[in-house]
C-alpha cells in the first residue's frame, strides 16, 4: 500500500509560478512511476507529466518547456514545478503511483491560474 500526500496548490495569476510536492509513504519500493495528472472542468484527466523509478520523464506537450518534474528519492518525494502559468493550466492537479499490480492516488490539490 502507498499512500500519497499532496501540497503545494493555489491561486496564481498568468506568468507566476507554483510547485507542487507528492510526499509517498507505504511500500515505497513498489512504485515502479509516479506521476502528475490533472482535470479540468469539462475535460478528460490528462497526464501531465512522469517520472519512472528510472529516472525517465515524458511531458504532455502543452506543458513541455514550462513544467519540470523531478524527485527527492531521500525525502520519497516528487515534485512539479510549474513556471509560467497559464489560466488553461486549471486544473485539480493529482499525484498517482503505479505498482506492479495496483495504482495509488493523491487527495488532489487546485491550481487555479486567473488575473
Amino acid at each position: 500500500q502507498v499512500q500519497l500526500v499532496e501540497s503545494g496548490g493555489g491561486l496564481v495569476q498568468p506568468g507566476g509560478s507554483l510547485r507542487l510536492s507528492c510526499a509517498a509513504s507505504g511500500r515505497i519500493s513498489s512504485i515502479a512511476s509516479m506521476g502528475w495528472y490533472r482535470q479540468a472542468p469539462g475535460r478528460q484527466r490528462e497526464l501531465a507529466a512522469s517520472i519512472t523509478s528510472i529516472g525517465r520523464i515524458n511531458y504532455a506537450e502543452s506543458v513541455k518547456g514550462r513544467f519540470t518534474i523531478s524527485r527527492d528519492t531521500a525525502k520519497n518525494t516528487v515534485y512539479l514545478q510549474m513556471n509560467s502559468l497559464k489560466p488553461e493550466d486549471t486544473a485539480v492537479y493529482s499525484c498517482r503511483a503505479l505498482g506492479p499490480t495496483r495504482v495509488s492516488w493523491g487527495q488532489g490539490t487546485q491550481v487555479t491560474v486567473s488575473s
